[in-house]
């Protein structure tokens, strides 16, 4: 190691440490006997660590079926955003057409939309529509495409050479098929990007689920938060914060295996 990085590493070390506090305070209390939670004075570390807390929080609630419900919303979501914005996306960096501009700027300032605005709105649309209490809306929402990933795979597809649009034409091949047969194959890490990012929207979203799902069809992010309570309703703390790492754990596994696409989608929307 060079001694002119170390001041780095202290600083990134140190960094990295306030990042893990709230974490590491969160295990601290999924890990305390419920009378050590209101103790006085305040016990910082577990006398004995109750790991059977996890156990119980599987088990206090349907967590597996809420988890079940959180997967396939949040599944069906990223899948269908991230090949709908690839599309999108596509045809906003390759084609030409006039007003291409005009609508560009337009899809990107609905980023500046705050979510509350549309929620009441966008309730009673889906209830018009009998959509409630079902998993329509989020293959919907999916289907129409995100206007933050849009711009994502615009970048990328725009740092394409020409000559492989230019090599299509010229061997007959239409746009559609130069999407799916060129273009999509090299945008793995865009799509592994896109795929991450609308996964772990959906995964810990809370407002939306709590509007539109009922609780046996609500997700894990409602159940953690809401149901976690003893027969007088106060929260049962130390199983909500064993319920919050587990809830946590399959964003964790999923950026783990897929952060060299992540990191390098990014890397490469941001050449143009």
């Amino acid at each position: 190691m060079r001694a002119s990085r170390l001041p780095l590493l202290i600083v990134a070390g140190a960094a990295a440490t306030l990042f893990l506090l709230p974490l590491l305070w969160l295990l601290d209390i999924s890990l305390k006997a419920p009378g050590e939670l209101s103790a006085i004075p305040v016990h910082w570390l577990p006398s004995e660590p109750l790991w059977s807390n996890f156990r119980d929080a599987v088990s206090y609630v349907d967590f597996l079926g809420y988890a079940r419900n959180s997967l396939a919303i949040s599944v069906l979501y990223a899948t269908f955003a991230s090949l709908s914005s690839a599309l999108v996306g596509f045809a906003m960096a390759r084609l030409e057409a006039p007003g291409k501009r005009a609508l560009f700027a337009v899809m990107m300032a609905t980023l500046m939309l705050p979510q509350i605005v549309t929620l009441i709105p966008t309730y009673l649309l889906f209830a018009k529509f009998g959509m409630v209490d079902t998993y329509w809306p989020w293959l919907l929402w999916g289907a129409a495409g995100s206007a933050y990933l849009v711009f994502l795979f615009r970048q990328f597809f725009a740092g394409l050479p020409a000559e492989l649009e230019d090599a299509a034409v010229i061997d007959g091949c239409g746009y559609v098929r130069m999407f799916w047969q060129i273009f999509l194959p090299l945008a793995k890490p865009a799509l592994a990007t896109s795929f991450v990012l609308a996964f772990v929207f959906t995964w810990g979203d809370w407002i939306t689920p709590t509007l539109l799902l009922s609780q046996d069809r609500s997700t894990l992010s409602v159940a953690v938060t809401d149901l976690y309570v003893n027969p007088q309703g106060q929260p049962i703390n130390q199983l909500m914060a064993a319920g919050a790492i587990l809830y946590t754990l399959p964003v964790l596994v999923i950026y783990l295996f897929m952060q060299r696409s992540f990191v390098r989608g990014f890397a490469t929307s941001g050449i143009k």
